[in-house]
């Protein structure tokens, strides 16, 4: 027991100084969580949130969760107003009914 002891304090006493701190990784950010601060971002035209949102994920997953937001948006205010999504994205686009 003591032997253990000794040969830990020798280890601790004798270890480089320059030993690299290890820190954890930065919590990581799925592509939905890229994808609601970049569109909240761009709603409300804050560009440090636009460009902290693009450094979370690739470009390739950011597009898809851009893309899955708008679809449940969309679903969500079809249900909301009790019309079709075709309606409700015409609609938000300023497009005519189809």
């Amino acid at each position: 027991m003591f032997n253990r002891i000794r040969r830990l304090r020798k280890f601790v006493a004798n270890r480089p100084e320059d030993v690299p701190v290890v820190r954890p990784p930065a919590r990581q950010h799925n592509i939905f969580e890229a994808a609601a601060v970049y569109v909240s971002g761009c709603a409300e035209e804050d560009q440090e949130q636009i460009d902290e949102a693009v450094t979370w994920v690739s470009p390739e997953a950011l597009s898809f969760g851009v893309s899955e937001l708008a679809c449940r948006a969309v679903i969500a205010l079809a249900r909301e107003r009790d019309e079709s999504p075709q309606t409700v994205a015409r609609s938000l686009l300023g497009l005519p009914a189809a």
